[in-house]
């Protein structure tokens, strides 16, 4: 699974092709032992994050939002997502 980017431990992932698992832009979380989707709005969609660590991706999600729904764009069409910048 293509990592858009890793910060404070948190990694974030956005899948190929993943468009028929929820039919609105996300991307994948992994901290620990949790998992989560995260829409590009930042809205929590399904699993559980620490709330610290949500707030840090919802955070992330609003600076970079352009990037994120280009690479959800690219996703869905079987291209590289690319890298977006970490959390600072």
């Amino acid at each position: 699974m293509p990592e858009l980017c890793r910060f404070y431990d948190i990694a974030i992932e956005m899948v190929y092709s993943d468009d028929a698992q929820l039919q609105r832009p996300h991307f994948l979380v992994y901290y620990k032992e949790y998992e989560a989707s995260v829409g590009v709005d930042g809205e929590l969609l399904s699993g559980s994050l620490p709330i610290k660590q949500l707030k840090m991706v919802q955070a992330w999600a609003v600076i970079h939002e352009d990037e994120l729904y280009r690479a959800w764009n690219n996703a869905v069409r079987n291209m590289p997502a690319g890298e977006i910048a970490p959390l600072q």
